[in-house]
């Protein structure tokens, strides 16, 4: 299939955001690959969106978002998790798409590596070097569809952080890349974005439906302080 073009990114971050559904993203590292076709995803509509990180105007976190589309734009949160977005829009609309889940399509045991997945049981079934009284038991199973399911997890198991914040994904040697992909083209389900204080009820969440790989909805709660 063609590649991604910068020109098809350049268009308003609404049409762009389900179009990004089906497509991969392609990380290479010295441990191998790992690639994920896309679910899931979240608009951010730079300084029309109060939810956006760019709506209050360009800071050194978020400068990624006011340069040229195709372009990845990585941030820490809550002082724990990575995310990841794919600068979009027209010029000087510094507008993104958050990678919110996806189905690993290459290199599972590697993100099953990183996210810490057990691939075999605690001890083996029937070990006659078990205690007596304690019976064998088998590791929790963890489903592949767990892997890239919610933004943080997506980027642990492509191996992302701040180092790869400002990465052209539409240039084929960069270490990660966005491909085509299947190009789906079937029906796209909407729904509030996440975990936003802000705007959270604007319905510019986009899906695969019935994917297994999406992640659960879960809206935004305040904390309450005593």
């Amino acid at each position: 299939m063609p590649p991604v073009r910068r020109t098809s990114l350049a268009a308003p971050v609404l049409e762009v955001a389900p179009a990004l559904l089906g497509m991969v993203l392609r990380r290479t590292t010295p441990e191998g690959v790992v690639a994920v076709r896309i679910t899931e995803v979240e608009a951010y509509d730079g300084p029309n969106d109060p939810g956006s990180h760019s709506y209050r105007g360009q800071t050194p976190r978020n400068a990624v978002m006011f340069g040229p589309p195709g372009h990845l734009y990585v941030y820490f949160t809550y002082g724990m998790h990575y995310c990841m977005n794919i600068a979009v829009g027209p010029p000087n609309q510094p507008s993104a798409v958050l990678f919110r889940a996806g189905e690993i399509i290459e290199g599972t045991p590697l993100a099953r590596q990183r996210r810490g997945f057990t691939t075999a049981p605690a001890f083996p079934l029937g070990s006659e070097a078990a205690e007596p009284r304690a019976r064998p038991r088998a590791a929790k199973v963890h489903p592949d569809r767990d892997l890239a399911r919610g933004p943080a997890r997506l980027c642990v198991a492509l191996g992302i952080d701040r180092a790869d914040n400002g990465v052209d994904l539409l240039n084929r040697g960069s270490a990660v890349q966005l491909l085509p992909g299947d190009g789906y083209d079937g029906e796209v389900a909407t729904g509030p974005r996440v975990g936003l204080r802000e705007a959270a009820d604007w319905p510019w969440r986009f899906w695969i439906p019935g994917d297994p790989t999406v992640s659960p909805y879960k809206p935004h709660v305040p904390k309450k302080r005593s």
